[in-house]
């Protein structure tokens, strides 16, 4: 469950932060940092969501293939950077909206749920990657954008997947296997990561 917990609050995003209690980095640092979870080949065309000088949710970068980059919040502790496909861009960003309107995680899923099962909000069709690059505040370095001690996570929404659809397991048997999340809903996505 915690990991359910980690992925929804790095996947949504608060539109603003406070300025003048945290440090906004540089637009080109915060780009570097953002598409560190991209395959290589996908950094430099990725679009990049980080945050203006007052500290305001932007877009940093327009992008020109399937990945958009999210990147760190400077208002939580660690690193935690993500890239994900287009095709989940409804998804997140209406993440993002209720996250600013102040609802919790159980609400934001009650209400995303709720919007999918009546046509207002699509899901892609198709298994849709995410990209998830993660680690400590003291490992990661403000000059150069790199993080030392990263562990990568993925997550592959397959909407409504199920366990004997897939032929995955609801929980990790070892570390490292993948394994389906919230089977049978909206949000069901396989998951891969550095956990068991």
């Amino acid at each position: 469950m915690k990991y359910s917990i980690s992925i929804l609050m790095l996947l949504s995003v608060q539109y603003c932060v406070n300025a003048q209690d945290v440090k906004i980095l540089p637009t080109a640092i915060q780009i570097k940092t953002a598409t560190l979870p991209a395959p290589e080949l996908e950094k430099d065309k990725a679009m990049v969501y980080g945050y203006n000088s007052m500290g305001d949710f932007v877009v940093l970068r327009e992008g020109s293939n399937n990945l958009i980059c999210i990147a760190d919040d400077p208002n939580r502790k660690g690193i935690s950077v993500s890239c994900y496909s287009k095709k989940l861009e409804a998804f997140m960003k209406r993440g993002r909206e209720l996250a600013f309107e102040g609802k919790g995680i159980k609400e934001k899923r009650e209400i995303r749920g709720m919007e999918v099962a009546q046509g207002l909000l699509e899901m892609p069709k198709e298994p849709s990657m995410t990209y998830i690059y993660f680690g400590s505040d003291e490992a990661y370095d403000e000059n150069t954008g790199e993080l030392a001690d990263g562990q990568f996570r993925y997550v592959i929404y397959t909407p409504f997947a199920t366990t004997e659809s897939t032929g995955l397991p609801d929980k990790p048997h070892a570390k490292g296997m993948p394994w389906l999340m919230d089977p049978g809903t909206f949000r069901a996505h396989i998951m891969v990561g550095p956990f068991n």
